[in-house]
Parts: structure tokens; sequence; C-alpha cells
């Protein structure tokens, strides 16, 4: 009887442990893998395509040294997030004086509206390539689906539909498949760095750090990660709740190097792409997004220029709301409103109407004289620039006890965090000093 009993057991264990592993694993998937996909908008898909096109190969390398980067300060903003049960700002305002606040949330907003009508007029002119049309309507119907999305759909579906838009990057991958790759000088210039002491070379690889590693991202994964605790009972704290933390640290590490990962696997398809096509061809004055699909379909046809295309529109749909949220949460949660995209809009109006004004301004930019798109570059400089600050207070603010309680940042993550910083600071720095020689 026991034996019988025992092969029972036995075979209705195995199919729960195959769910585990793998509906299981997705499902625990969040913050970390929306963070990282959002990281690859149209704005960084037009730096790694600028990049690629006129440095080729060579540029490579600097997706391998951002990866652990990235996932250090990443990891490091979730837990600050998951263990105080506050975004970013919700913890500088209760620690930091006003005008330290004040000076980082303002930049913030203006790199991230910056960011969003880049990636709106990105979005439009990859849409007239693929149907034709007017791209301003196609400004004003992105911008408007994107925000009403975010005020009107349950949480939880909209975070499940986040999710599935992550799928959309894969459509760089695709692109990467039909390009006639040299593998031996793309596999150098990944593994082996060939720095030019150029101001347009050091320009360039800040930008790269500024798209990869982005003061936005720092705000959104915390955020939502308070955002994921507040909404489930069976989560509290870490502060309140020790307990729970081996499990939450876990997860939080699990679910933000998979999301590195996937954005930097797609980042190095994009330069790896336009390195064996623009490239490789001469034609290194790329300066969009949705110009280097355009530029695509000489070199490697049709098929490469519309499935790049339709990843631009794809990638914006799901950095938007990204955008405009970290905002939204930023200035909110410095101002101790109540915040949260799983209330309602009558419950937290203040924290609606920043989400909504930063995305009207995004489209009235493009309205404007101001061209964004051409800013594009420049708005990954600008982030590269404004990260360094950022990234100061916070590695600061993750070793304060009074912040932190037991679970202060130490160890590798720690050392690993503050290289992260420096290596950002480093790029600046050799960036403006090129300006001067």
């Amino acid at each position: 009887m026991s034996d019988q009993s025992d092969g029972i057991k036995s075979d209705l264990d195995e199919p729960r442990l195959e769910t585990f592993r793998f509906k299981g694993f997705f499902k625990s998937l969040g913050p970390g893998l929306i963070t990282g996909a959002s990281d690859d908008d149209p704005s960084g898909i037009g730096t790694y395509s600028q990049a690629g096109a006129q440095l080729g190969y060579g540029i490579g390398w600097t997706m391998l040294l951002t990866f652990p980067l990235m996932v250090a300060i990443q990891e490091i903003s979730g837990r600050v997030g998951r263990v105080t049960g506050r975004g970013i700002a919700g913890n500088v305002c209760r620690h930091y004086s006003s005008l330290l606040l004040n000076f980082v949330v303002a930049l913030l907003f203006i790199a991230n509206v910056i960011n969003i009508a880049a990636d709106l007029g990105a979005m439009a002119d990859a849409t007239k390539l693929l149907i034709g049309g007017p791209g301003m309507v196609y400004v004003v119907l992105f911008g408007v689906l994107s925000i009403a999305a975010q005020i009107f759909f349950d949480y939880r579906r909209y975070v499940s539909v986040l999710k599935w838009l992550t799928l959309c990057l894969f459509a760089y991958v695709g692109a990467l498949a039909v390009a006639k790759v040299n593998w031996g000088e793309a596999l150098t210039g990944i593994l082996v760095p060939r720095i030019t002491w150029s101001v347009d070379y050091l320009t360039t690889v800040v930008a790269i750090f500024g798209t990869t590693i982005s003061p936005y991202l720092f705000f959104w994964q915390a955020s939502q990660e308070a955002e994921d605790e507040r909404i489930d009972p069976d989560k509290h704290p870490l502060i309140d709740a020790p307990l729970e933390a081996a499990m939450e640290f876990s997860r939080i590490r699990a679910d933000t190097i998979v999301g590195m990962a996937f954005s930097n696997l797609i980042a190095l398809s994009i330069i790896v792409t336009a390195a064996a096509t623009l490239h490789a061809t001469g034609k290194t004055d790329i300066q969009t997004s949705a110009e280097a699909a355009e530029a695509l379909r000489p070199v490697a046809g049709a098929f490469a220029e519309i499935i790049f295309a339709l990843g631009i529109v794809g990638t914006g749909l799901l950095a938007i709301p990204v955008l405009a949220g970290s905002t939204a949460y930023a200035v909110g949660e410095g101002r101790r409103w109540a915040v949260g995209l799983d209330r309602k809009p009558r419950e937290a109006a203040a924290f609606y109407t920043v989400l909504a004004l930063a995305a009207a301004i995004g489209i009235a930019l493009n309205f404007t004289s101001i061209n964004p798109i051409s800013a594009l570059y420049w708005s990954a400089v600008i982030n590269g620039v404004l990260a360094v600050p950022v990234m100061i207070l916070l590695m600061v603010m993750s070793r304060r006890r009074d912040v932190m309680d037991e679970f202060v940042i130490r160890g590798p993550l720690y050392w690993l965090g503050w290289l992260s910083t420096g290596a950002m600071a480093l790029s600046v720095v050799a960036m403006g000093v090129g300006f001067f020689l």
C-alpha cells in the first residue's frame, strides 16, 4: 500500500514541478523584465543604430560591459522599493532635503518628456514607412493610446499586456538573421574593446551608457516593486516582514538578470545589424531609428525594413508608459501624494495628471519647431549625465540603516553598484575632456 501511495504521489508531483519551472517562472517575472525591455525604446534603437552605423562592430564591447553594471544598479533599485515599500523619490523626500529632491525630479521630468517626444516621433515615422499617412496623426494616436491604457486598464491586466509586448523585441533578432554578418569581426568587437580617443567616439559611448543605464529605469523598477507589494495582501515591506526577504531577493535578482540580458541581447542585435548593413556599405549618417529602418531596404531587403519598423512601434508602446509612469511616480512620491497604477483615477488624480501631462508635452513637442527626433541622440547623452548624481544618491541611500534597516546593500552587489556608478561617471568625464582636446 505504501509503495502504491508513493507512486501516486510521485506521478502527481511531476506535472506540478514542470508547471513551476516554466509557467510559474514566467509569471514571476515582472518589473525587471518590463524595465529591461522598455530600455530598448525607439530612442535607444536610434542610438544603437547610429552607433553601429558610425563605428561598426567595434562598439559591440559596450554591451558586454554594461550588462553586469545594469543588473547591479537595477537590482539595488528593486531592493530599495521592496524593502521600504516606497520608490526612490518616496525615500528621498523622507531622508534628504527638498532642494535635492526637486533638482533630481525636475531633471528626470525634462529628460523623460524629451524621450517621450522622440519615441512618439519615431513611432509615427515607422508607421508612415509601413502604411503611409499623416505622421502627426500617429503621434497623437500613439500618445493617447499609451496613456489611456495606463489610466483606464486594470493594473494586473495592464502589466500582463506589457509583458507580452516585450516579445516584439524579437523583431530585431529577425532583422539580424537576414543581415550578412561577419561573425569573426562581430565577436572581436564584442570581446576586445577598441577605444578611439575622439569626441564623436566618446559621445557615442556616453549615449550608449545613457540609453542602457537610464535614470527613469531606476525610478520605475523601485516604484513597481513597491506597487506590487502594496496590491498583494500576502506581501509586506521587508522592513516589517524580514522573513520574506530571502525569497523576494532571489525573485528580484532572477527577474532583473533576465530583463537586462534580454535588453542587451536586443541592443547588440541592433548594433550588429547596423554594422553589417549600414556601416559596411558606407551609410554612417543615421539620425533616427526610422531612418535606420528605411536605410535597411536596399542592403538587407524589404523584410528587414518591415520588421525593424514594426519593432519600433512595438517598443514605443512598451516604453512610453514606463517613461510617463516613472515621471508620475517620482513627482507623486516626492509630494507624498496617493500614487499607483492600481488606483482608480479619482483616488490618485494628481498622480494621473502628471502622467498625462508628461505625455501631452511629449506630443506637443512634435508640433513645435523643436525637432525631438533630431534630439534623439542627445537625449541619451543627457540621460547619461543625469544618471551619475542619481546613481550616487541611490548607492548612498541603499547603505543607510534608517532607510534599509537590516537590509542595507553590502558585499559584491554593493561594490558592483559603485563600479557601475564609476563607469558612468568616467564615461561622462572622458566625453567632457574630449570636447577640450
